[in-house]
């Protein structure tokens, strides 16, 4: 049984974890409120971008000069997944879901004989993923979203994807992220963003207009116009990727640190009481002794 000492020195550590975990809750809702702000003013704006190109591309009469960012290569044996997890925990399952839906793309594409290759943005999915798949990661990304989700990383981020796709590293990327729903909903999203995928959109029912409906006179050519909306467009899905993801993280940090607050009310609660029952054990046991003594004499 622990002394009333240990008793008072575990309400004492509790407390002090209580006064962290409700700091950080605070932190994290501070942050949520721009990041949600920043992500929902994302949306329309990637969104209207890849019905544009959908409707585009549905007007083209021939794919035959489209650039590879459009036609792909033809082939799609080798596939490269972007994993967007957090560079920090103690956000509840936000960079575990995320994990374990990569987990189960690697093994469903290899199962179809696919090669498969990772690129982790975020330390916490890199760590987790590399006792598995290390060999399959061909690079990693630290602090992307350290102050906040940024356009100039996902610029980076974007062309690195396209130097290895015009070097023929993969076929078809894919990446997978945590849209923002609530502070206590996200869900994991799987995306392909190389080749622009044409034929998913028309299949979702995207508010686009078919070719036999629209006619379109670009100016300049095709080839020039989609030359530039495609990697301006492949940019943007990633920024809006790493939007979803960093307003994720704060939103699933803030409800886990809230119930960890909770939790440490509770627990305090419970060695209060332990500790004034033993306190009081104590205290009759001294009194039953004094009485005893005393009629001894």
């Amino acid at each position: 049984m622990p002394s009333l000492k240990d008793l008072r020195n575990r309400i004492a550590s509790v407390q002090s974890t209580q006064k962290i975990t409700s700091a950080m809750k605070m932190v994290a809702a501070s942050k949520l409120k721009r990041a949600q702000a920043s992500a929902e003013e994302g949306r329309p704006y990637g969104e209207r971008m890849e019905r544009m190109l959908a409707q585009m591309v549905a007007s083209m009469s021939s794919l035959q000069s489209a650039p590879k960012l459009l036609s792909g290569h033809g082939t799609d044996n080798s596939y490269l997944i972007v994993a967007v997890t957090g560079d920090r925990g103690l956000c509840g399952g936000f960079n575990s879901s995320i994990v374990r839906e990569t987990r189960r793309r690697i093994t469903a594409l290899e199962g179809e004989g696919k090669q498969v290759k990772l690129l982790c943005v975020g330390r916490k999915g890199r760590d987790v993923l590399r006792r598995d798949h290390a060999g399959r990661i061909v690079d990693s990304m630290e602090n992307v979203t350290r102050s906040g989700a940024q356009f100039a990383p996902a610029r980076d981020i974007a062309k690195r994807l396209r130097n290895m796709f015009e070097a023929g590293e993969f076929d078809t990327c894919i990446v997978i992220y945590n849209t923002f729903k609530s502070a206590i909903s996200q869900e994991v999203t799987v995306k392909q963003i190389i080749p622009f995928p044409v034929e998913q959109l028309a299949a979702g029912g995207k508010d686009r207009v078919a070719a036999s409906e629209a006619e379109y006179e670009l100016e300049p050519g095709e080839d020039q116009l989609l030359g530039s909306l495609l990697p301006a467009n492949l940019s943007m899905q990633i920024f809006r990727a790493l939007l979803e993801s960093y307003a994720s993280e704060q939103g699933a940090r803030m409800t886990a640190m809230e119930n960890a607050t909770n939790n440490a009310a509770d627990m305090i609660d419970k060695l209060r009481l332990k500790y004034n029952r033993t306190r009081q054990a104590a205290i009759t046991t001294e009194l039953i002794e004094i009485i005893s003594g005393a009629e001894a004499l």
